[in-house]
C-alpha cells in the first residue's frame, strides 16, 4: 500500500509586487544588473526631490521676506569678482541668506540630476514616464537664469512671480513622477464615473487660476524682497485680494461636489483619503490667507501661505491620480526585455 505525502502547505501570504516595475519582473531585475538603484533607494531620491522642490520655495520666501533679495548684487557671482558674499556690516546678514538659497539651488540640481538617472536607467518603461524623468533637471535649470534675471532686474515682481510659478509646475510633476514611478505603464483605469473625472479635472485650471491670482496679490503687496528697492506692481491690493479670494470660494465649491461625487461613485479609499487630505489643505490654506490679510501680512503668516500653496498643488495632484489605476503592461516590458 502506497501512500504519498502531501506537500507542505504555505505559510504566510505571498507578498505583493511592491511597484509596476517589480510585477513586470524580468526587466527590473535586469535594470538592477545594469546598476539601477534598488526600489526603496529609488523611491528616498525621488522623496527627496520633492521635499527639495517644496524647501526651495520656503527658502526663497525666506529670502524676500527678510528683504535679502539684493544680498548679492549680481549672478552667477554673489559680487563682481566673487562668488561667496562678501560680509558688510551695513548689509547685515542679507548676503549670507541669499548665498544660502543659491547653495540651496545647487542641492537641488544634483537631486534633479539623480530622478533623471534613475528613471532614464528604467529603460523597460514607457517613455512619457521616462520624459518626465528631466523635467524636474531642465526646470531647475530654467530656475537658476529666471532667478538670475530676477537679481539683475532688482527684483521685478513680474519676474519674481514667474519664479514661484515655475516652481509650482516643479512640484506638480515631482508629484506626478514619484506616483508615476510606483505604477504599470498600461492604460489608465478611471475608478469613478466619466461625469466626476471631468469634475475632478476641473479644479486643475482653478488650482492655476488661485495661484496666478496670488502671485498678483503679492506682487502688490508690500513684500518686495528688498528694503530699500520696492518695485511693486500699480494694482489696489485689496482689489485683488478680493479677486482671488472670490477664485478660492469658486474652487471650494467645485471641490465639495467633487468629494460627494467620489463617494457616491464609491470609489476606493484610497481616493477618498486624498480627497479628505485635499479639503484639510484648502481649508487650512484658506484660513491662513484670512488670518494674514486683516493682521496686515506678518512674515510668518506669509511664509506659511507660500508652504501651503505648496501642499495645495502637491495634495491637488495626488487627489486626481488617485481616481485611476494603471497597471503594468506586460506587452510593453516584454517587448522592452527582447
Amino acid at each position: 500500500m502506497s501512500s504519498t505525502v502531501p506537500a507542505p502547505a504555505p505559510t504566510g501570504r505571498p507578498r505583493p509586487p511592491r511597484d509596476a516595475a517589480e510585477a513586470a519582473g524580468p526587466p527590473r531585475s535586469a535594470a538592477r544588473r545594469r546598476g539601477a538603484p534598488s526600489y526603496r533607494w529609488a523611491r528616498r531620491i525621488l522623496w527627496a526631490n520633492l521635499v527639495a522642490q517644496i524647501g526651495i520655495v520656503v527658502t526663497g520666501g525666506v529670502v524676500r521676506l527678510t528683504g535679502s533679495g539684493l544680498g548679492c548684487s549680481t549672478w552667477p557671482q554673489c559680487e563682481p569678482g566673487q562668488f561667496a558674499p562678501v560680509m558688510h556690516a551695513e548689509l547685515g546678514w542679507h548676503p549670507v541668506i541669499e548665498f544660502g538659497n543659491r547653495t540651496l539651488t545647487g542641492v537641488l540640481g544634483l537631486l534633479a540630476l539623480a530622478t533623471a538617472w534613475i528613471v532614464w536607467r528604467e529603460r523597460h518603461r514607457a517613455r512619457p514616464y521616462r520624459v518626465l524623468g528631466l523635467v524636474p533637471l531642465v526646470g531647475v535649470l530654467v530656475q537658476a537664469v529666471v532667478g538670475g534675471i530676477t537679481v539683475l532686474v532688482e527684483l521685478h515682481p513680474a519676474f519674481v512671480g514667474v519664479h514661484f510659478i515655475l516652481s509650482m509646475v516643479l512640484i506638480a510633476a515631482s508629484a506626478v513622477l514619484l506616483r508615476r514611478h510606483a505604477e504599470g505603464d498600461g492604460p489608465p483605469q478611471r475608478r469613478v464615473t466619466t461625469r466626476t473625472w471631468r469634475l475632478a479635472v476641473s479644479l486643475i485650471p482653478l488650482t492655476a487660476l488661485m495661484i496666478a491670482l496670488g502671485v498678483v496679490v503679492t506682487g502688490a503687496g508690500p513684500h518686495s524682497g528688498d528694503l530699500e528697492i520696492a518695485q511693486r506692481l500699480t494694482l489696489d491690493p485689496v482689489a485683488v485680494s478680493r479677486l482671488h479670494a472670490a477664485a478660492v470660494w469658486v474652487y471650494v465649491a467645485v471641490l465639495a461636489l467633487v468629494v460627494a461625487a467620489i463617494h457616491r461613485d464609491r470609489a476606493p479609499a484610497t481616493a477618498r483619503r486624498a480627497a479628505w487630505v485635499l479639503v484639510g489643505v484648502t481649508l487650512a490654506q484658506g484660513i491662513i490667507g484670512y488670518v494674514q490679510f486683516f493682521t496686515g501680512l506678518p512674515e510668518v503668516l506669509v511664509a506659511a501661505h507660500m508652504l501651503g500653496a505648496s501642499l495645495l498643488v502637491l495634495a491637488q495632484g495626488n487627489q486626481l491620480l488617485a481616481l485611476r489605476d494603471r497597471p503594468v503592461d506586460h506587452d510593453g516590458a516584454a517587448a522592452a526585455r527582447s
